[in-house]
């Protein structure tokens, strides 16, 4: 391992021109690719960004074979939420085949209304999210069910995502299941339920403010779908699907696993394999539609869903629309999004290896004076370790270690800290694009656009009200001295 005392420690201009190279990178992929970016053009710019980090990196006395293993240690942190997305996208592909995806779709249909369609997506995602303490397994089951129910409704899917994340995202990051909510503090030194009873000041006004708005957006929702189409669609449905109650076990059975704390990975995949052995009970006229000619009854469950399981699903009912609706999924589905994630984490872990973030932390700390000074400076400083890491695990413990000095300093309670890391680092994690929450919700939510970001109110809510609090005073608790 080469000598630390070797290494040069990077200037300003070092830190920056990496960032600044893959900003200008990253727009031009969107305007010259547009829906297209995160399907090369993306991992594109994070590679070349990290090169240009390389280059500065062995120009400050970083050996090349160093610099390697730093890349590896960084894109292995990732491997349990790559894990995660491919056992995602078997579940997907599986739960469309068994008929759980498209009973979720029939039933919303008629139970769900487009004038408050977009608060009650919230509030249901905030509920379930809350009981199992995942925003991912939320987002990638009722959530796509509910992406499903906003098309045959014929509503705005960017708002309907933005109602999902903001709904997931709530109750994910006040559930004491939730990773997140038991690492912030862990990182700052504050206890798990004092942590989220302090996080209640920031989050119960901000998911209100958000309901409202949504309540806004629908009440004024204009949609030419009609209630004969509706109908129709559920017809459809009933046509292509043998629909029933009991295709919704494989949806009871993953949130009683999520709820009992089985790991995430194996909860999913268990909830893929369930959704396998539901399709061949439940849908065998599809399977048998789905099979090759001449194939016999067991060849043809073995073959449709195993596709299933990789490849997902493509239904032709001879409606476009409907088709679209109704196919994805597979393992397969996953691997672009898995390629981005894999970039960014290598580009991150080049930046934070060479001490560039950590320049821009000590030039953000050399100027605060005042505590809404600190507390903004923690907001900007794990959004940008979301932009540059790609990874909320990173965004919580990177500034909570920098900051958690230099708010005890001031005297501040551990609380405060905690509190600003999930305000922060947790809540801007899905609005990037190529960071491992935006790539997940983008690629599980089967968006084709950016838009969405625009209408994750929550997740931009509160982190500035945590700010507001910051300069205002305004329940920031401070340490209590003897």
């Amino acid at each position: 391992m080469t000598d630390m005392s070797e290494h040069k420690a990077p200037s300003m201009l070092d830190a920056l021109i990496p960032l600044i190279a893959l900003i200008f990178m990253l727009s031009g992929a969107v305007f010259y690719f547009g829906d297209n970016s995160t399907g090369g053009p993306n991992q594109i710019a994070l590679l070349i960004a990290t090169g240009i980090a390389v280059v500065i990196g062995l120009k400050n006395n970083y050996k090349w074979a160093d610099i390697e293993k730093a890349m590896v240690n960084g894109i292995s942190i990732s491997m349990g939420a790559i894990f995660i997305l491919l056992a995602v996208g078997s579940l997907i592909g599986t739960w469309m085949l068994s008929g759980t995806v498209p009973s979720m779709i029939y039933y919303g249909l008629k139970i769900l209304d487009p004038s408050w369609f977009y608060p009650a997506t919230c509030i249901i995602c905030c509920i379930v999210a809350l009981s199992i303490g995942s925003s991912w397994t939320t987002a990638a089951t009722i959530g796509v069910a509910l992406m499903g129910i906003s098309s045959g409704l014929g509503l705005n899917p960017a708002i309907t995502a933005g109602a999902i994340i903001s709904g997931a995202y709530c109750g994910d990051k006040i559930s004491p299941l939730s990773e997140t909510t038991n690492l912030a503090p862990v990182v700052a030194g504050s206890e798990l339920f004092a942590h989220i009873r302090y996080m209640m000041w920031t989050t119960i006004p901000s998911i209100v403010i958000s309901l409202i708005i949504f309540t806004f957006l629908g009440l004024s929702v204009e949609t030419t779908v009609t209630l004969e189409a509706v109908e129709g669609i559920n017809q459809q449905l009933e046509a292509n699907f043998n629909i029933t109650p009991l295709n919704l076990v494989p949806v009871a059975l993953l949130l009683a696993m999520a709820m009992k704390k089985v790991p995430a990975f194996p909860a999913v995949a268990i909830g893929a394999l369930f959704g396998a052995i539901w399709a061949i009970i439940f849908q065998p006229e599809l399977i048998n539609t789905l099979a090759a000619n001449g194939l016999d009854t067991v060849t043809a469950n073995i073959t449709v869903v195993w596709a299933a399981l990789f490849d997902g699903v493509v239904i032709n009912s001879g409606d476009a629309d409907l088709d679209s609706l109704l196919s994805g999924g597979g393992m397969k589905s996953m691997l672009n999004i898995v390629w981005l994630i894999m970039c960014a984490l290598m580009f991150g872990a080049v930046l934070e290896y060479f001490g560039m973030l950590k320049k821009f932390v000590q030039a953000i700390l050399g100027s605060v004076k005042s505590v809404g000074g600190l507390i903004a400076s923690t907001v900007a400083t794990c959004i940008g370790a979301n932009l540059v890491t790609a990874d909320q695990y990173i965004s919580i413990v990177m500034p909570g270690r920098m900051y958690k000095e230099e708010y005890k300093r001031r005297n501040l309670d551990p609380l405060v800290l905690s509190r600003t890391l999930e305000d922060s680092g947790t809540l801007s994690s899905p609005l990037i694009p190529w960071n491992t929450c935006g790539a997940f919700m983008f690629g599980v939510l089967a968006l084709t656009n950016y838009e969405y970001i625009f209408y994750c109110f929550f997740n931009f809510i509160n982190p500035i009200l945590a700010i507001a609090y910051g300069f205002t005073g305004y329940k920031i608790k401070k340490l209590v001295t003897n």
